[in-house]
């Protein structure tokens, strides 16, 4: 259990915005009091300046990738969770090389730099495939960034090689592995996570430690939360605590994501929904709160374009993906997609700058640099993405 006081600051709601955009830290229980008491226009301009702060005010990013799930099959039961298959499920799948293949190479058709692949936790799948896997991505396509395997996937390696965190990712980065993402978090608080039914998986502090483990090994990883699953307020801060505590040890978190849990197809259809302005407010008050993450992504795909565009004013300054491809949210009834040129047009309507960017936020990316793998792989598009490509690419295909 943690050790740090979550219970409401006794201080007032100005005060504690003053000394967060003056670069002061606040409290877990300040952050607490912002989601209590906080009024949603002032943490947004507050939120707004500390991201100014960090960030060029004039720019707000994005990135071009793809979601690649590679197996549905888990042996988890999640409940918050509509994509999983049981073992054993004739709805069960495992995708061979040969398609993940095809996958990144409609990616880079796009001018993508990147593919985020989790999956289930799948029993049968021992660290070799995960080695060969990567090793197949990183030699036939050496220009994609692999940003892969959350830490449930890590964490059911580990038990079934019987090696430590640290070892299993020393083996994946040596076999192509580049960064981690944040998935599998929710909120880490061990009584929430029992309630469901995530804590089998991982506990609030095995998902710490493979983050650790991973920064140990060099690697930089993004960090997520997923609330509204009927927790309270002490259980969300209590998951911010545990984030900033560990990047004060690492420095390894790239970004911060956060999105409301989504109803359908899951086994929670009567948690009331988590409406946009708790959204807004959230991102606000987690922007003030994080004073050693830079970057912080919107959840446009979980909460719509418009209100993905208006968190651009409550402290994010990244839009994060395209999304060419999506499975896991899509399967709790939400789906969205959009095109480069949208999200751009988004971007500049909100009053920035619009710039793709790498994966781990180094630089931004110029169109030349990905304009000779897109040529090389335009034919390889479905019509599904042939038409999410938009006019940029259709004279080249009909050429």
């Amino acid at each position: 259990m943690t050790d740090f006081d979550l219970a409401p600051s006794d201080r007032s709601v100005s005060a504690i915005l003053d000394d967060a955009v003056a670069g002061r830290r606040i409290s877990a229980g300040d952050a607490h009091r912002l989601l209590l008491d906080g009024d949603l226009y002032d943490l947004g301009v507050a939120a707004h300046e500390v991201r100014n702060r960090f960030n060029d005010p004039a720019v707000a990013t994005y990135n071009v990738d793809r979601n690649i799930n590679y197996t549905n099959v888990c042996v988890y039961k999640c409940r918050f969770c509509a994509f999983y298959r049981k073992p054993g499920d004739p709805e069960g799948y495992l995708l061979p090389f040969e398609e993940i293949g095809q996958k990144i190479e409609e990616t880079l058709a796009l001018h993508g730099t990147g593919i985020l692949m989790q999956g289930g936790v799948h029993p049968d799948l021992e660290i070799s495939y995960y080695e060969e896997l990567l090793s197949f991505i990183r030699e036939t396509y050496p220009a994609i960034h692999l940003h892969a395997f959350s830490p449930p996937e890590i964490k059911f390696i580990a038990k079934k090689e019987r090696m430590s965190f640290y070892d299993v990712i020393a083996r994946l980065k040596a076999a192509g592995l580049q960064s981690i993402p944040g998935g599998g978090a929710e909120i880490l608080n061990d009584a929430v996570r029992k309630d469901v039914a995530a804590y089998p998986k991982c506990s609030a502090e095995e998902w710490i430690d493979v983050m650790r483990q991973a920064h140990n090994n060099g690697l930089r990883s993004s960090a997520t939360m997923m609330y509204g699953m009927g927790e309270g307020l002490e259980a969300r801060v209590e998951h911010i605590q545990r984030v900033r505590d560990l990047q004060d040890e690492t420095d390894g978190f790239t970004a911060f994501i956060s999105w409301t849990f989504q109803h359908d197809n899951t086994d929670m259809p009567a948690v009331p929904e988590t409406l946009p302005i708790e959204y807004l407010r959230t991102l606000a008050v987690t922007r003030l709160f994080f004073d050693n993450i830079r970057h912080f992504q919107t959840s446009w795909v979980t909460q719509g374009k418009k209100i993905g565009q208006a968190a651009l004013g409550f402290g994010a300054d990244d839009m994060g993906s395209i999304m060419i491809e999506e499975n896991v949210v899509s399967a709790a009834g939400t789906a969205y997609k959009m095109s480069q040129e949208e999200m751009e047009r988004l971007i500049t309507s909100a009053g920035f700058e619009p710039r793709q960017r790498t994966n781990l936020y180094e630089r931004y990316v110029d169109p030349a640099e990905t304009e000779e793998l897109a040529r090389r792989y335009r034919d390889s598009l479905t019509p599904a993405n042939r038409e999410l490509a938009g006019d940029a690419v259709l004279p080249v295909l009909g050429q």
